[in-house]
């Protein structure tokens, strides 16, 4: 079901209300039969302010607001469970000058982004079927099928802290995940699966991907599917994590044109498939040393296939390292990192030699989100600390640099429309010297039930930026975030 609103939410709201009023009546129907039922109510409000690159006459300084409603309803009987998920998102304010009539300027920030993404609507909103699944379980292991939400890389739970983070953050969702972020957000149709053995599990996963992320409608399926098999084991008394894996990805939505550095013509006129095979792994490992841990970790995968009438070939690297002091107070972690996206090195020959990063969350891993993973280096050191048991510090400084000064610039996080690609770039130019980044969080869990997050970021942009946005090469980004969880968890196995 979707309902939009050309103006404001408020018909989205009573809609809202009316299928809570339903939900509410059937769950006391369920409790008069004596089954167990869970009811769960998020809300996330985020006030966002962007200064992006400068681009006159247009807007590139200006504010709006975010507000995502998830209501679900699930239950366990023995050994099934399901679920049901209502979402509600909404835009408010969103810029109606933030997009360039300039093709390389483009939109200006992720303002200008979702009121080109609803039809030029400055107040989108609508009401859709988020989940709605059925799992079945045995032992330690289960087979979903349904809509839901997936993240690849979170197969398992680890016991150690530190990889735990370090699945959470450094691991997870760099391929496929549900687009957090956005206010829309991402899910699949399909099944999935896990079997777990003690130290080690198999996960696999196939479906469709369905429209949203900026897209407020996310109802929509649309003709994109990816598959994804993963062996994951935790060894030396989980002080390491490994993980094997495999993806598949198939695009067909054949009218629509492909971001890449071949020139407009050439590209309106390929209408082949996209067929991308991605095969990697990843190690993890948290070692005592002295007074705290060091961490470490290696991500890499390459990938063939075919991109339209082109051949693919890419790949991604990533190595980081930290020590954290964990008898200190404040437990101050300090680490660093270096990345590594393929890009395409000829835009004339028969060859697409850019990192593809299929159907992902990009912010887990550029922070402020003008960038992803896709043709760029980046170098960066962050430091995380916790100055009080309920608040979380972290602050990265990044050196970004495109890999291939022949290639693009590009920013999105896939698929989400049947209408456009998903991923923009801009042009480099011929340049490669991108960026310098310094940005700072603060999460404040308040009580069990909210949270408040802060977010602020500042940009130095170079050659690459300067070239496109010569009037202000420099931007700043920055939110707070309001988070309210309610819920009355009944799930347990009947009898």
């Amino acid at each position: 079901m979707y309902i939009s609103s050309s103006r404001s939410s408020h018909r989205c709201v009573r809609v809202a209300g009316s299928l809570l009023t339903l939900l509410l009546s059937a769950i006391a129907c369920h409790g008069q039969s004596g089954s167990p039922v869970s009811i769960t109510i998020n809300d996330r409000t985020r006030v966002d302010a962007w200064n992006w690159y400068a681009a006159p006459p247009y807007s590139q300084t200006y504010g709006y607001v975010e507000s995502l409603v998830r209501i679900s309803v699930a239950q366990r009987i023995r050994q099934w469970d399901w679920m049901a998920e209502l979402s509600q998102p909404a835009i408010l304010g969103a810029p109606d000058d933030a997009v360039s009539k300039v093709t390389a300027q483009g939109q200006l920030g992720l303002g200008g982004t979702y009121y080109a993404s609803n039809g030029n609507n400055s107040y989108p909103a609508a009401a859709f079927f988020k989940q709605g699944y059925a799992r079945y379980h045995w032992e330690d292991s289960n087979l979903r099928l349904g809509r839901f939400e997936f993240f690849d890389g979170l197969e398992t739970k680890p016991k150690n802290t530190t990889i735990a983070w370090l699945q959470t953050n450094r691991i997870s969702s760099r391929l496929l995940s549900n687009f957090g972020f956005s206010n829309a957000q991402r899910s699949f149709d399909g099944i999935d699966g896990q079997y777990n053995h003690g130290s080690w599990d198999v996960t696999g996963f196939a479906a469709r991907s369905d429209q949203g992320v900026f897209n407020m409608n996310g109802n929509p399926e649309l003709n994109v599917d990816a598959q994804y098999l993963a062996f994951t084991q935790s060894a030396f008394n989980g002080h390491v994590l490994w993980r094997a894996f495999g993806i598949g990805y198939h695009d067909g939505r054949t009218g629509v044109v492909k971001t890449d550095n071949r020139s407009l013509p050439i590209r309106t006129a390929d209408h082949d498939n996209i067929r991308i095979g991605t095969y990697g792994g990843d190690i993890a490992a948290s070692v005592p040393a002295g007074p705290g841990n060091f961490d470490f970790l290696f991500w890499v995968a390459g990938q063939n296939g075919s991109w339209g009438k082109l051949d693919h070939r890419a790949d991604g690297e990533a190595v980081e390292g930290g020590y954290q002091l964990t008898k200190v107070a404040t437990s101050p972690w300090l680490r660093a990192g270096w990345w590594r996206g393929s890009g395409d090195t000829d835009a004339t020959d028969t060859k697409h030699g850019t990192f593809f990063q299929v159907l992902t969350t990009p912010r887990a891993y550029a922070r402020d989100p003008f960038y992803n993973l896709m043709n760029n280096t980046d170098e960066f050191i962050q430091i995380i600390d916790k100055p009080a048991k309920k608040v979380v510090v972290r602050s990265d400084v990044h050196w970004l640099q495109l890999t291939s000064g022949k290639d693009l610039w590009y920013q999105g996080g896939g698929a989400f429309d049947n209408k456009v690609f998903g991923y923009t770039g801009r042009p480099s130019n011929g340049a490669s010297s991108f960026v310098s980044l310094y940005d700072i969080s603060a999460d404040y869990q308040m009580t069990k039930s909210i949270g408040l997050n802060f977010y602020y970021a500042h940009v130095w942009g170079k050659t690459v930026i300067d070239r496109i946005y010569p009037a202000d090469p420099n931007s700043n980004f920055g939110y707070v975030e309001f988070v309210y969880h309610w819920g009355i968890d009944q799930r347990k196995p009947k009898a």
